[in-house]
């Protein structure tokens, strides 16, 4: 058999960042999702901020252990008495044996005590936000595939949880549990429990939406149970949406547990925690100002670091929204250089 050399093409590499031909046999869409988040450096950045911080958090045994240090242990001639506890040395003492210097009035390790903190911090927030996904994929599912009573008495409930101060349900909540129950499982209960109300509406309005979609009208016509739909059909579809607006509790559900710890009624000493450290932290800011600086500091790392990687997912999970801006943005530079032109 042979091949005219008229016809025959020679195939193309294609081009860095190009979407691949129509032709050509589409990546997945976990590979699709991946390298659009790789093209985005901002993304990226977040992605290793956070990265190395868990990896202090996990290996905070090892770290501390290798610094010499306990999170726990006073150091009373670290601190000058005389002053009301203010450390010895510049910037809060530090030196080789306390890497970011020690603790006000107690003198304990300022280093160790940051990175145990991570700990209770991204644990609260992880399982905070694994609580409130789970809940409000559930009732806003059941809303949406339910009959109109189902509807309304969970689209009811759900605005009720949305209406909640819940910051206000959640201390009180933790003002009447006794002592000894563990407070990060505690706070993981009590803002998983308060916070789904959002998680909840996002997901009965986008399955109503896919409920008129073609796809979604085969599967039910074949004879396709509500559950099979549900689980085949929509699941598939609500991860996108879930996942970005996972994105965006992680950083809220860790300011509430800093905030919460602030108020007192988080995580209790001797436990560290970045909001309990910044509530203790009020009245050393003028003597011990990196006290305040450094808790401060990983708090608004650790939250804007997961704000870019949330905004960088929602854009890899849905290009069109990308493709928006830059038509939006390329609108405003053509208005703006037509009117430089005209004057």
């Amino acid at each position: 058999m042979t091949t005219d050399p008229l016809t025959t093409k020679e195939p193309k590499e294609p081009e860095a960042g190009a979407e691949p031909e129509a032709g050509a046999a589409p990546a997945s869409g976990a590979r699709q999702v991946l390298r659009r988040l790789a093209a985005r450096k901002s993304a990226l950045a977040a992605a290793a901020v956070l990265g190395l911080l868990v990896l202090l958090a996990v290996a905070a045994p090892l770290l501390a252990a290798l610094e010499g240090q306990d999170p726990n242990t006073y150091h009373d001639t670290l601190v000058d008495s005389a002053r009301g506890g203010v450390p010895f040395g510049d910037f809060g003492g530090i030196s080789a044996e306390h890497w970011l210097g020690v603790e006000p009035g107690t003198g304990r390790d300022l280093f160790v005590r940051l990175i145990y903190g991570a700990r209770v911090s991204l644990l609260v927030a992880l399982g905070a936000t694994l609580v409130q996904v789970l809940i409000g994929v559930g009732v806003g599912m059941a809303a949406a595939l339910g009959n109109r009573f189902v509807d309304s008495a969970l689209s009811h409930l759900t605005d009720v949880m949305v209406a909640m101060p819940m910051l206000v349900f959640a201390i009180a909540l933790m003002a009447v549990v006794p002592p000894g129950f563990p407070r990060p499982v505690l706070l993981v209960i009590a803002i998983g429990l308060l916070a789904w109300g959002g998680m909840a509406r996002l997901v009965r309005a986008q399955t109503l939406g896919l409920m008129k979609l073609d796809f979604v009208s085969a599967a039910r016509l074949t004879g396709g149970s509500t559950w099979r739909v549900a689980r085949r059909e929509l699941l598939p579809s609500l991860a996108a949406p879930v996942i970005t607006y996972a994105a965006v509790l992680l950083p809220t559900n860790i300011v509430l547990e800093a905030s919460m710890s602030f108020l007192g009624v988080g995580v209790k000493p001797p436990t560290p925690s970045w909001g309990h450290m910044l509530s203790s932290a009020t009245t050393w800011f003028r003597a011990d100002p990196m006290y305040v600086v450094l808790p401060a500091l990983m708090l608004f790392v650790t939250t804007l670091a997961f704000t870019v990687l949330g905004d960088g997912v929602r854009t890899a999970l849905d290009p069109r929204e990308a493709s928006r801006l830059r038509v939006g943005r390329n609108r405003r530079k053509a208005r703006t250089s037509s009117a430089g032109g005209a004057a």
